[in-house]
């Protein structure tokens, strides 16, 4: 008698939209999916038009976005044979991060209660949300002074985009919001909590994910100490002691699905749900890493990850965005990195000088037709900061070389070009500070639908570049994780290694190096590389050191009037 079919179910929660995603236990075959994007703000992130430093999301979108993808992804299961949501043997979820939410005694978002409905300040603090860049710069300070073990491991600087620097920044833009909450818990620990029902902070289980990348977490010390916080402000400190003790990896059991979104979702009560993690790093699960293989996540912005074994010696690496034990796989080290503009930089392009709904393709095919070199163009692709390797939202973009014979399709492919340089730069760091990259894996959605810039990617790194065989590679790690949380009495698998061996898979196109494109990439990414310290604050004293900060000045102080 051939053995039951199960499934593991993976939740991932994007910037503008939720994913649903059934995926066999067996091979990784994935047979239901369905999205269903965030109602409220500007595709589902609320901005201010006074700050474009801000973006928030409404916490009451997740559980309406949620809704309407699992039913539809179960509807189109239901079409299988023998298909019941029985054979689910775990859930995984996955979310952007750091997105962190005020909470009450109960989990409960302050934005769902009456007197915070409207206020911004309430909501989700979307990763992309650079507001407390003042925050961050005087944590990094006080950090390399005080503690240096605190940012060590997260690259040397603490980000804008993190954990504590919004917190910090909430209090004093906010402090009505900040001494209302009763804790605070980042997106990919809120979600396993609603789903199981939890009402009380101190059973929710955290995710050592976004504890480590996110809020200076480790294991040997858990959470920055509380006379360093004080430091910053009291209230800091004393938020610290209404946080957590210990995190976890995402193959563990946060709880069982309570009844009451069984019923609301049409699953079963008590299936596992497993403890959330970043979305990215879950990527990275789905597209089979590995030791000495980098996978690339290419979206809106790109995140690069990492793994080597915690039995190796690893120094730490200036620049990244975190290196953490059990971050992506147990038993490993995940060391990320990434840009915060990648798919948002061409979007940026073609939204505000073309806007015709096929110029994604016609540009693409333009720009296929040019040489490497040809246009004599060369940008800086910084247009949301910079994330690795000099830790700096102040930074902004730039573009070299344009004539009165500059076309949009030429500046279109420099844009490109100038990610694949800023992913160079990061690959490079990896390797300098002894994290070998042997192979690079990338996935989402441009890794699907632009063959150009794969090879772009190719030629400038001087690597092959793999395509993951999945499409929804951060869903389906997601279901990954769901697997090994139901574990093998249920159907599902007794480790992420044995899940990731029978689930994941590579696309046959490899896009490998050609090498007179290389030669003429090796000296574009020279001139890159005198930009980058010119511009990015190590050009040892030259005049442009400080342009761009000195512009966004101007740029603030010229919108208020003053």
């Amino acid at each position: 008698m051939a053995a039951r079919v199960a499934y593991g179910l993976g939740l991932d929660f994007g910037t503008n939209s939720v994913r649903a995603l059934l995926a066999d236990v067996r091979d990784g075959r994935e047979v239901a999916t369905a999205v269903a994007d965030y109602p409220s703000g500007q595709a589902g992130v609320i901005l201010d038009k006074k700050d474009p430093a801000v973006a928030r999301q409404h916490p009451g979108d997740y559980a309406v976005a949620l809704t309407k993808c699992v039913k539809a992804a179960l509807r189109q299961a239901a079409k299988l044979r023998g298909f019941k949501p029985e054979r689910i043997v775990g859930i995984g979820v996955d979310t952007t991060a750091s997105t962190p939410l005020p909470i009450d005694a109960h989990c409960q978002p302050l934005a769902l209660r009456a007197p915070f409905r409207t206020n911004p300040q309430a909501c989700a603090w979307l990763w992309k949300d650079h507001s407390s860049y003042a925050e961050a710069q005087e944590i990094t300070e006080l950090a390399q002074l005080e503690r240096p073990e605190y940012v060590a491991r997260c690259g040397g600087t603490y980000s804008s985009e993190w954990f504590w620097s919004k917190a910090l920044h909430c209090l004093r833009v906010a402090p009505r919001v900040f001494r209302a909450a009763a804790s605070w818990v980042e997106l990919c620990d809120y979600i396993p909590a609603l789903l199981t029902g939890c009402t009380d902070v101190a059973k929710l289980r955290r995710s050592i994910c976004a504890a480590g990348h996110k809020a200076m977490f480790h294991r040997s010390y858990g959470l920055p100490a509380a006379d360093f916080l004080m430091r910053l402000h009291p209230e800091l400190a004393r938020l610290r002691g209404r946080l957590y003790e210990e995190a976890y990896t995402a193959d563990q059991v946060a709880g069982g699905l309570s009844s009451a979104w069984a019923r609301k979702l049409g699953l079963v009560a008590g299936t596992p749900v497993a403890v959330g993690a970043i979305d990215a790093h879950l990527g990275a699960v789905g597209a089979g890493i590995k030791p000495g293989t980098l996978v690339k996540i290419l979206g809106t912005s790109s995140c690069d990850m990492l793994v080597t074994p915690t039995s190796t010696k690893l120094a730490d690496i200036p620049g990244v965005c975190g290196i953490v034990a059990g971050s992506i796989l147990p038993g490993h080290y995940g060391i990320e990195a990434g840009q915060p503009a990648v798919g948002d930089l061409f979007n940026w392009w073609v939204g505000n000088f073309d806007g015709r709904p096929d110029a994604h393709e016609r540009l693409t095919a333009a720009a296929q037709r040019l040489q490497p070199g040809e246009s004599g163009l060369l940008a800086l692709d910084w247009n949301n900061g910079n994330r690795s390797v000099l830790v700096d939202v102040r930074l902004t973009g730039l573009l070299v070389g344009q004539t009165l014979h500059t076309t949009p399709a030429e500046v279109y492919r420099t844009l490109l070009e100038a990610t694949a340089f800023g992913a160079r730069v990061i690959m490079a760091r990896l390797e300098e500070f002894g994290a070998r990259v042997r192979d690079v894996v990338t996935c989402g959605g441009i890794a699907e639908k632009n063959a150009l810039l794969m090879q772009i990617y190719a030629d400038v790194t001087g690597r092959p570049i793999k395509i993951s065989r999945s499409a929804q590679t951060c869903a389906l790690g997601a279901a990954i994780c769901g697997t090994v949380a139901g574990g093998t009495k249920r159907g599902g698998h007794g480790s992420m290694a044995a899940a990731q061996k029978a689930m994941c898979g590579l696309k046959r196109t490899v896009y490998k190096p050609r090498r007179a494109a290389a030669r003429v990439y090796d000296e574009l990414f020279t001139c890159y590389g005198q930009l980058h310290d010119a511009f990015g604050g190590s050009g040892r004293g030259t005049a442009v050191d400080n342009v761009m900060k000195d512009l966004i000045g101007l740029r603030t102080r010229a919108r208020r009037g003053t």
